[in-house]
This record gives structure tokens, C-alpha cells and sequence, in this order.
């Protein structure tokens, strides 16, 4: 299959803390693979959209589990850079107390840094409907930024829409050198995600519908300002959608933002109306939040209709 999908970042492996409390008491943890343009590629993948990812990781054994997962999900993987030079990064997720998730980095100088634009894959990207970037990936490295300007100029000649998700990232780098930076993304990209607060970063303070009215401003003509457990404002082709989250007891929040946008993303490439594809962003970040993990509980197309029900149900 042709992947409708094209994605490009760093994937890491998260050793995550298996009960409440510091990190340093647990004597458990978990070993599972994150990255939010990875889970992009999974999720959409499991709404039955084809996928690719594009990165780089250590040939060391967190690589290999890397690419073991991707494959096993069904993201084509066929540009994934093995990097004798350079370790996998590594990320760690601590539940510091039920309401409070805290992540820590070992990502310095990690081979998903190194990424540059002669990793990118022309065909792939030029065969898309859809090249999906983060904020998070320009922040690593020059060449890293390098490479997604080299993917966003590859989309833009052959026609392909440029989707951007400004993923701030604090400990990458500083705020006015992000917002340059995503300015310019933004003005590139036909699709565009936020969250009210990374909105902020290039517009000022102001409300969802002002955040998405002054990125829309700037090119794109999807801008969708998503808002965690109050839901989402989004302003597309000049029509104004809001709504709120779907409700559903919070095990662990990390990813929703990722799963939002893979569900936007893949029905956009079915071609389904704009209120379809903000039901299944939304029904998809409750998904997310609902059991561990960045992805592992990303819905299947079969699945997405599963939280219609308000009280506990078994399925036989």
C-alpha cells in the first residue's frame, strides 16, 4: 500500500513507572516506544489509512524495538535509518501523583537528533495526501530542522498538504526562538494543530477562537486549537466548530494531542466533512487517555463507536 501518510521525527523508547509515587521508588517499569509523529503514523494506521514514518534510531536494542513495534502496527518503516554513531533516546514518564505526569529526556545527541534531509524520502513524501510534521522535531538539531523544511518544500512542489502540530517542548528551546520558528512552519502548512497554550506562544493572549482566527491569518486553512478536557475550537475553511471532550475516566494524558490529530488526519484523507473528522480526533483522544500508554489504546475504525455507551458494558 502507498502511504496516504507521511511523517518524520524522533521515536524513543519511555521506561514509565508502574505506580504512583517518585520514579525512584518504583522498583517496576515499563518499556515502550513513544514519539508523537510516530504515534500519529500508529494511530491513523489503525483507522485504516496507510502510513510511513521517517527517523533515525541506535543500532542498539531500543532501535530494534522501535521498529519492531512500527512494523508490528503497520507503519512502513522502509526509511528508517539504523545509526551506528549515535544511541536511541530514551524517555521517562513518572506518575508523581494521580492528577500529575512528569517526562525526563536522555536525548542529547540521540541518533533521532541526526535526522537530516538526506533521509527523507522523496517518493514517499511526493506520493502522500498528507505530510504530518511536529515543532518538537526542528528543536533537536539543525539538520533535523533542515530535514523538515527539505520535507515541507518536497509536499509543497508536488501538491501534497503540509499538516504541522506546534508541540512546544520548553527543555528544547526557548520560547521566542520557537516562535520564529513556528511562525514559519505555520505559513508553510495548510493544516495546523495547537493547543491553546503553544497558540498563544505566536499569537498572544487570547481565546481558542482568537487563536485560531489569528493562525488562520497566516495560511493555513485548517487551524484547530485543542484544549485538553475542555475539548476543541477549530476554525476551518472559515467555519467555526467547537465542542467538548468526550468524558471518560483519565488514566494517563500523555498522547492525547497526538491522537487527536491522527484521527483529524485520517479522516481528512477519506475525504469525510470537517464535523466527522473532529468527532473521531475527539473519540480518539478519549481513547488515548483512557488506558497507559502514548498509543497503545489508539481506536480501530470498528472501535471508535465503543464510548457511545454511558454506563460499563462487557461485550461477548
Amino acid at each position: 500500500m502507498i502511504p496516504a501518510l507521511v511523517t518524520l521525527g524522533e521515536t524513543m523508547c519511555v521506561l514509565q513507572s508502574e505506580h504512583i509515587g517518585p520514579f525512584r521508588h518504583n522498583r517496576s517499569v515499563r518499556l515502550g516506544v513513544v514519539g508523537s509523529e510516530s504515534n500519529v503514523a500508529i494511530g491513523v494506521r489503525r483507522l485504516g489509512v496507510p502510513s510511513a514514518w521517517i527517523g533515525r534510531v541506535g543500532d542498539d536494542p531500543m532501535g530494534e524495538l522501535v521498529a519492531r513495534e512500527l512494523l508490528a502496527e503497520g507503519v512502513d518503516v522502509t526509511s528508517l535509518r539504523i545509526d551506528a554513531g549515535a544511541p536511541t533516546g530514551i524517555m521517562i514518564k513518572e506518575r508523581r501523583t494521580a492528577k500529575v505526569t512528569r517526562v525526563f529526556y536522555a536525548r542529547s545527541g540521540s541518533a533521532g537528533s541526526r535526522l537530516c534531509p538526506d533521509d527523507v524520502n522523496h517518493s514517499l513524501v511526493e506520493g502522500a495526501r498528507v505530510l504530518h510534521v511536529t515543532g518538537i522535531t526542528p528543536a533537536l538539531s539543525e539538520s533535523a530542522r533542515a530535514a523538515v523544511h527539505h520535507a515541507i518544500d518536497l509536499a509543497r512542489n508536488a501538491g501534497v498538504l503540509v499538516s504541522f502540530d506546534l508541540n512546544y517542548r520548553m527543555g528544547l528551546w526557548a520560547a521566542d526562538e520557537a516562535t520564529e520558528e513556528f511562525r514559519s512552519l505555520v505559513t508553510l502548512s495548510d493544516v495546523v494543530f495547537a493547543s491553546h497554550d503553544e497558540a498563544q506562544i505566536l499569537v498572544g493572549d487570547v481565546d481558542a477562537a482568537g487563536c485560531a482566527a489569528a493562525l488562520s491569518e497566516l495560511g493555513p486553512k485548517h487551524v484547530v486549537i485543542k484544549q485538553g478536557e475542555l475539548g476543541y475550537t477549530a476554525l476551518i475553511e472559515g467555519r467555526t466548530y467547537t465542542a467538548p471532550a468526550v468524558v471518560v475516566p483519565v488514566v494517563d494524558p500523555v498522547g492525547a494531542g497526538d491522537a487527536f490529530v491522527s484521527g483529524y488526519l485520517a479522516s481528512l484523507i477519506r475525504g469525510e466533512s470537517p464535523e466527522v473528522a473532529l468527532q473521531v480526533a475527539n473519540t480518539s483522544g478519549a481513547f488515548a487517555v483512557s488506558v497507559p500508554g502514548d498509543w497503545e489504546g489508539l481506536p480501530s475504525v470498528a472501535e471508535l463507536s465503543l464510548l457511545d455507551s454511558i454506563v460499563d458494558v462487557v461485550l461477548r
